[in-house]
């Protein structure tokens, strides 16, 4: 699978059934070769001129990852970092 496929898919937190939102970057070790988390861009809730604007980023450490399916990357998102700018 592609970085860019990836991206396509739902992010789907198993604790609530919550979508988080897309991928927006990858966290990744090159020494090592290996992913160590995903950033992802929560939805905006209320923010903003009529309900819009940009919510928090959310990290996901790649072992809070449970399966990446055809459609969806389901996660255990229990106690998540939510990263504001």
């Amino acid at each position: 699978m592609r970085v860019s496929e990836l991206r396509l898919l739902d992010i789907i937190n198993i604790e609530d059934g919550r979508r988080l939102g897309p991928i927006i970057d990858l966290d990744l070790d090159l020494d090592k070769g290996v992913v160590k988390g995903l950033l992802v861009l929560e939805p905006a809730r209320g923010k903003g001129f009529f309900g819009g604007g940009r919510g928090g980023d959310i990290y996901i450490p790649w072992e809070r990852v449970i399966k990446i399916g055809l459609d969806v990357i389901l996660i255990d998102g229990r106690d998540l970092i939510n990263i504001s700018y």
